[in-house]
């Protein structure tokens, strides 16, 4: 968020301190004070601070030079999973989807201008980087986000598109608001979206948009698979059906249920693009 539009209660700190946090992921399970220094744009000073005030809170361990999580950083997303009823109801059916098209799949929300993993049933590795449940993704570059995305308000998807960086990620990747903008568009009149080596190449994803008992899109699921071994038409043609009654099956599940938390906040303001 810009310096100029924090609100007066914004605590700087705050963010610092979660940032130093979300440093550490699968692929740097331990870093160095130099490190997490560089990664969060910190002095070394300020970083040692905050690393060792998470080690003195137990979040944190450190041998002296690398510094890594503890378990207890389990605890900060307790409350939301606990609550959060949607990926226990999609993980059997995400179970059985990938074990009929032996590809992985993945129950994603909307978080901000990012898509949040919230339930995964690996198959096989297929990206460069590991995704796990947590793992996040700009949303206008993901089949997911899309496809939650083309179920928001204009005015909302305006306001989105306008702050997203639209960089290029590969070749292909759509990096004009107008030609995003209409795929949205397409994607909301198709019912699902294909994004073909957009986030990475090689890889294509097929998702689908997941809607609660009063037909908002909560969420997304999608079936991620190599380029080289599906074409397009493939996907639509092997996969695209499998997902599709997947999603049913997940909202059906949903029927007697009322979404509550972040799954609501971020389909509170859906709309339709016409």
């Amino acid at each position: 968020m810009p310096a100029a539009v924090r609100a007066p209660h914004f605590v700087r700190s705050f963010e610092r301190g979660l940032a130093v946090i979300r440093a550490f992921d699968a692929d740097h399970p331990e870093l160095t004070l130099s490190e997490v220094a560089r990664a969060c744009d910190l002095t070394r000073a300020a970083a040692r601070r905050f690393l060792l005030t998470l080690a003195d809170l137990g979040y944190v361990r450190t041998d002296g030079r690398m510094f890594r999580l503890t378990p207890r950083v389990l605890e900060l997303g307790y409350a939301y999973l606990s609550g959060f009823t949607l990926p226990d109801i999609a993980r059997p059916h995400l179970e059985q989807l990938a074990d009929q098209v032996q590809e992985s799949s993945s129950l994603c929300v909307l978080d901000g201008d990012d898509v949040v993993y919230v339930a995964r049933v690996p198959t096989r590795r297929i990206m460069t980087v590991t995704i796990t449940v947590g793992t996040r993704f700009p949303a206008h570059v993901t089949s997911v986000g899309r496809v939650i995305l083309a179920h928001l308000s204009d005015e909302e998807t305006d306001a989105r598109l306008a702050r997203a960086e639209l960089r290029p990620l590969t070749d292909r990747t759509i990096v004009s608001v107008d030609a995003l903008r209409a795929e949205l568009r397409r994607v909301w009149r198709q019912g699902y979206a294909i994004v073909d080596q957009e986030l990475e190449e090689g890889l294509r994803s097929v998702a689908a948009p997941v809607r609660d008992r009063d037909g908002e899109v909560v969420a997304a699921v999608n079936i991620p698979v190599h380029a080289s071994r599906n074409s397009l038409d493939s996907v639509r043609r092997d996969l695209l059906p499998h997902l599709l009654a997947t999603v049913a099956r997940v909202e059906a599940d949903l029927q007697d249920l009322r979404l509550t938390g972040p799954a609501r906040a971020a389909s509170r303001d859906s709309g339709r693009h016409r």
